[in-house]
């Protein structure tokens, strides 16, 4: 992964998320211990629960599944909920525009979760593809969509979904845009190395993963 600094491991698993309906979103944190286990096999420092739609469902399911997840392993965990938050607070942002490979319903979601956050979503777009194909849209179209969807009082933009492969089109949105661009995945590196005291900048990824 190249966004992660010298001497940083990152160990993964999933859970089973097909859908993106309330049913299937809250049916993917079912076996969370179950995952949460296996990742403290590896003797992690710290474990994010990593799914923008989940974690962004409500301040409540997002408290849980963190406390779940310390519950059975002793560790503590972040959400990518909270990765976003603390992003957009550290970049002063206020107003953003948001895009994601989102249903209209589940954009209104989570758009409904940062405003309550005290961010305004100034614009927004969903591209309403079936999950499986989240990871299908390149680089070069997110960028093209981003700058589609350029406002002037945007203090940044925001791509939502942890499926997607937005990042390495970062450098060239922020270049266009002139404004930073905050994607989850780049969002929870950045939170979970400062959380653990780590001060490592990874250039090239955007402004956020140059701060302190």
């Amino acid at each position: 992964m190249d966004m992660l600094p010298a001497g940083i491991s990152l160990h993964t698993t999933r859970i089973k998320l097909a859908g993106t309906s309330p049913a299937e979103l809250l049916a993917s944190t079912e076996k969370i211990e179950e995952a949460a286990s296996l990742l403290a096999d590896n003797d992690p420092d710290l474990i994010a629960f990593h799914c923008t739609a989940v974690s962004t469902y409500d301040e409540a399911l997002e408290d849980s599944l963190k406390r779940r997840i310390s519950g059975v392993t002793g560790l503590p965990a972040i959400a990518t909920s909270d990765a976003l938050i603390a992003a957009f607070a550290v970049l002063r942002v206020r107003k953003l525009v948001m895009l994601s490979p989102y249903p209209q319903a589940l954009n209104d979601r989570e758009a409904a979760f940062l405003q309550r956050h005290g961010i305004v979503v100034l614009r927004e777009k969903g591209l309403d593809l079936p999950v499986k194909k989240h990871a299908d849209v390149l680089p070069e179209e997110w960028l093209r969509y981003t700058v589609e969807m350029a406002h002037p009082d945007a203090d940044a933009y925001f791509l939502g979904c942890t499926n997607i492969r937005a990042v390495p089109a970062i450098a060239a949105m922020e270049r266009e845009l002139g404004r930073p661009v905050v994607t989850s995945n780049q969002a929870i590196l950045w939170h979970a190395l400062r959380s653990n005291g780590m001060a490592d900048r990874t250039p090239g990824f955007g402004q956020l993963l140059e701060l302190h």
